[in-house]
């Protein structure tokens, strides 16, 4: 038989070394990364110690360590929503989209809103969900991206509508990006000359 091992205690190092290792991956938001090494802690220490002074010790040494990183500058929820927005944006996400994406990620209302203005200084004379609309076209391949034009198909229009929607664009903005003829009247668009 193998020799068993046992299970290293939930300490202050293991969780640190929870979230360094974590950190090394993945940007994070001071809230999401309290919720990762808490969900850890409760896979490690099992539905037996539930509720145990365990899981309040740990949650204390969480709460300190985070803060430590706040102070340190190793978590800042500022860059960090500014950065995902930028990310957002690029990839087709409408401010809504951002929005929530980065509540989910525990970032405060206040510092989405800085990483929203952030995207407004950023683009300039154009609406960022106007930009992110043509770029969701683009990677859809709706309305101008098409790779086979249908013009006057009411119920294309009426499907791609729908995917602008659930995307979370406006119908104006929607309808703005489809009435485009090909690629360069989205770049009038985006100039302010469409």
């Amino acid at each position: 038989m193998g020799k068993e091992t046992r299970p290293e205690t939930v300490d202050a190092a293991l969780i640190e070394r929870w979230a360094l290792a974590y950190l090394e991956r993945f940007a994070s938001s001071g809230a999401n990364l309290r919720r990762v090494l808490l969900r850890r802690v409760r896979r490690r220490a099992g539905p037996e110690v539930e509720g145990a002074g365990d899981a309040s010790d740990a949650t204390a040494i969480i709460d300190a360590l985070v803060a430590r990183y706040r102070a340190t500058g190793l978590i800042d929820d500022v860059a960090y929503a500014a950065a995902r927005a930028r990310a957002g944006l690029r990839r087709g996400r409408s401010l809504t989209t951002i929005r929530a994406g980065l509540a989910a990620k525990g970032v405060a209302a206040a510092d989405r809103e800085t990483a929203i203005g952030t995207l407004d200084a950023e683009a300039g004379a154009a609406d960022p969900d106007l930009i992110a609309a043509c770029a969701f076209a683009r990677r859809r391949r709706l309305g101008p991206f098409r790779r086979t034009p249908e013009a006057g198909d009411g119920a294309m229009r009426m499907k791609e509508l729908g995917s602008f929607a659930r995307a979370g664009f406006s119908r104006a903005i929607a309808e703005a990006v489809l009435a485009c003829a090909d690629e360069g009247a989205v770049a009038a668009l985006l100039r302010g000359e469409g």
